[in-house]
């Protein structure tokens, strides 16, 4: 397919610019992400030549160069594209040892699926080989939202006019974009039905195929079926693996707590499983502050497909859906993250006091966010992060040597149709309004 054909059916993503920052930087970047995200035709967009290693008209060939001389694969027009280079590892050293050689930046592009063992790898790539996470499409990238507020307007002028800015997205629409996902072959031209599909059958290469294949160790799908349920059934709480063997056991009885991390293990390296970690500040007694990690899929669509649910059985469920939105705008908020130089994490103490994310930026800016799919829900929502920001004051009051930054920003994410500020500050915003 020629680049002219490509262009055309492109739709633009945010790592893209990010793609262009660290070419500038580096000697080679590497994009890491789950299969199908588009980690492969973002890269072909700015790669000059390109190498298939799993392209089987010509992956012996690959491979056998691979194994004699792999500088020779590195020859040809840079930025330079090694698209599955984790089939031979040895092209890490290589490539590194290039970038060294050749001191010139936007030299390699390296793209893969899996996490690669660093026992295959004689250097880590520090200095050279600069990583870059890519994710399924946010409802911005797909354009469902119209991305008319942008989260890095709020952080620079949090008095930015948002009132009675408007989502055209239906709560209906919403839960068919969580079911479809963020796969960028979705949203080609076809019938719903198809475009369902397309979620189903990546859990089913998942469990059948890749699971095995990620460091060639044998797994049983049946049981990697039930895992993916188990994290299914507790998307987006703190559920300890202790429970969710329990609920694995009950169909596959005598799976004990080192197979269980075994193939959760794997199913991390698949960037299939990406768990959020604990904010945990000097607000209260770190003993009183819970640590352990919020269960999440890198994409909603993942717990529907192991769910066995739909968009019809969504519509009529809400409280599940509840709990696949907040997947959804864990997934948005992650990729917005990335634009804007941050990270996410979450808060949850003892006391109940919780903010679903908290995005914080690396010059020390962060927002505090609550989701929630419903209008009636903002209130609480709302109540907890006010509660949160009081706490914080709190500290400081007792703590002047090291007070805690308050938040930047309180919002509220919403399956609703309409932006606006409230009179306590909070920012109730729809999530088909956001962009990063």
């Amino acid at each position: 397919m020629g680049k002219e054909n490509l262009i055309m059916r492109y739709l633009k993503r945010i790592a893209d610019d990010q793609l262009k920052l660290r070419l500038e930087a580096f000697g080679a970047v590497q994009i890491k992400g789950p299969k199908w995200c588009g980690k492969t035709t973002t890269a072909e967009m700015q790669a000059r030549s390109v190498i298939k290693l799993q392209d089987p008209d010509t992956r012996e060939g690959y491979l056998a160069t691979a194994r004699t001389k792999p500088s020779l694969l590195l020859k040809g027009e840079t930025p330079r594209l090694l698209d599955e280079w984790q089939v031979a590892p040895v092209l890490w050293d290589a490539v590194r040892n290039a970038v060294d050689e050749r001191g010139l930046k936007g030299q390699f592009i390296l793209t893969g699926s899996t996490v690669i063992d660093d026992t295959e790898i004689m250097h880590t790539g520090t200095g050279r080989i600069s990583k870059m996470s890519m994710y399924p499409m946010s409802l911005y990238e797909s354009e469902e939202s119209n991305g008319k507020i942008s989260l890095k307007e709020l952080f620079n002028d949090k008095n930015v006019d948002i009132d009675g800015t408007g989502s055209e997205l239906s709560i209906e629409e919403l839960i068919f974009a969580a079911c479809r996902g963020g796969w960028p072959a979705s949203l080609d031209e076809m019938s719903e039905q198809a475009k369902l599909l397309i979620a189903k059958d990546y859990l089913d290469v998942i469990c059948n195929e890749d699971i095995s294949k990620v460091d060639k160790v044998r797994r049983n799908p049946a049981l990697a079926r039930l895992i993916m349920r188990s994290y299914a059934r507790n998307l987006c709480t703190l559920a300890k693996k202790t429970s969710m063997l329990a609920d694995v056991s009950v169909e596959m009885e005598g799976t004990s707590m080192k197979t269980f991390d075994d193939y959760t293990s794997a199913l991390e390296r698949l960037f299939v499983i990406e768990d959020i970690e604990a904010w945990c500040p000097a607000i209260r007694s770190a003993t009183v502050i819970r640590s352990g990690k919020k269960r999440c899929f890198v994409d909603p669509s993942i717990a529907v497909a192991a769910m066995g649910a739909s968009p019809r059985s969504l519509e009529v469920d809400l409280k599940t859906f509840g709990f696949i939105y907040e997947c959804m705008c864990i997934r948005d908020l992650k990729i917005y993250s990335q634009a804007l130089g941050g990270n996410l994490s979450y808060y949850h103490d003892r006391y109940g006091l919780e903010a679903d994310a908290v995005l914080h930026l690396d010059d020390g800016r962060y927002a505090l966010i609550e989701c929630k799919l419903g209008s009636r829900e903002i209130d609480e929502g709302a109540k907890h992060l006010l509660e949160l920001k009081s706490l914080i004051e709190r500290q400081n009051k007792q703590e002047r040597q090291m007070p805690l930054r308050l938040p930047d920003l309180m919002i509220v994410l919403t399956g609703g149709n309409m932006a606006y500020t409230r009179d306590d500050g909070v920012k109730v915003i729809p999530l088909g309004c956001l962009k990063d």
